[in-house]
């Protein structure tokens, strides 16, 4: 009989198996009725004493092996005396003579009088997941001025702990349970691969030598000349992303003493007077990439901050870079 069947038929007994409040204590020289069996053990005929210690031979040794639980080459052993087994003996021959009783000559199989300590059962079980869970490692993205690389990635393990317990906690009750237990380790994938960061997009910016990289697929795909911030309004350095993409941009001028008297007002994106030519991609604190039209500073640090390019790159650039596409400013 596999243990899952043997767990139903304990279930399905179970009913039978209970004392009744009102049940007569075993009368002198009673006997277990015809056809009634504990845990799977004859004991039609026998007194309430000669059953119990009919049990104790059957089971007693059984119930009082350990648990050992063994996967990933690491074997971890749970002692039946620190899981607090007991095996009430007298209650479980009680518990057949009584359903024999009410059997009708029915066959009937009762639950032995089993219990243990649950609570040191689950904390068996958590150490084990606590030593065999192991994390996915997912891919990660390195930038570098002049290069991109996606690290590998790496799959991870889990274990059912709560389904452990409860198998464990089952087997520690019906002898007839393997106590041997082999958890299964489930595979936990990565959520980002090295497949999946190749379709990345990212724009690099070198200071040093005024070049904006586009990266596609992890390689350079178009290189572009621009102009960075002037020594006294420098360009940040760091990692950013592209916060927001606009054509013919407004330009909300900074409240500043270099913007003259446009200072704290608003100029409509196509306007002369506008210097963010055709494109706009923002990146962060008000500085972003765009067109100028003042050809000559590209190669220079002449911006009060902003990447500036020539306008039909910024044009060629913008449809290529979507929205949260990393940038790496140095």
């Amino acid at each position: 009989m596999t243990s899952r069947l043997i767990l139903a038929c304990c279930a399905l007994t179970l009913a039978l198996a209970a004392v009744p409040a009102s049940a007569t204590p075993p009368l002198p020289g009673e006997r277990i009725a015809g056809g009634v069996t504990a845990a799977g053990v004859d004991l039609a005929g026998l007194t309430v004493d000669e059953a119990a210690q009919r049990l104790q031979g059957s089971f007693g040794p059984r119930l009082g092996e350990d648990v050992i639980a063994q996967a990933a080459d690491i074997t971890f052993t749970l002692k039946a005396a620190d899981a607090t087994v007991t095996f009430d003996t007298d209650a479980s021959a009680k518990r057949a003579l009584y359903a024999g009783r009410t059997a009708a000559g029915a066959p009937v199989d009762v639950p032995l009088a089993v219990s243990h300590d649950q609570a040191a059962v689950t904390k068996f079980a958590d150490a084990i997941h606590k030593r065999l869970v192991r994390p996915a490692r997912d891919a990660k993205l390195i930038i570098k001025l002049k290069k991109v690389r996606a690290t590998h990635s790496k799959p991870g393990r889990d274990v059912d702990a709560a389904a452990l317990a409860k198998q464990i906690g089952a087997s520690l009750d019906d002898p007839r349970l393997t106590r041997v237990f082999k958890p299964k380790l489930v595979a936990v994938k990565p959520k980002v691969t090295p497949a999946t960061l190749r379709n990345t997009t990212v724009i690099t910016i070198t200071q040093s030598t005024f070049t904006l990289r586009l990266f596609k697929h992890l390689k350079v795909r178009k290189t572009y000349k621009v102009a960075v911030g002037q020594p006294a309004y420098p360009t940040p350095r760091g990692r950013f992303a592209i916060q927001d993409k606009q054509v013919n941009p407004t330009w909300s001028v900074p409240n500043s003493p270099w913007a003259g008297e446009l200072a704290g007002t608003t100029v409509t994106g196509g306007s002369a007077a506008n210097p963010l030519k055709a494109r706009w991609m923002g990146i962060a604190n008000g500085v972003g990439i765009h067109g100028t039209g003042e050809d000559g500073s590209i190669g220079s640090r002449a911006s009060h901050g902003c990447i500036r390019m020539h306008v039909k790159d910024v044009i060629d650039l913008f449809p290529r870079v979507p929205v949260g596409t990393p940038v790496l400013i140095g």
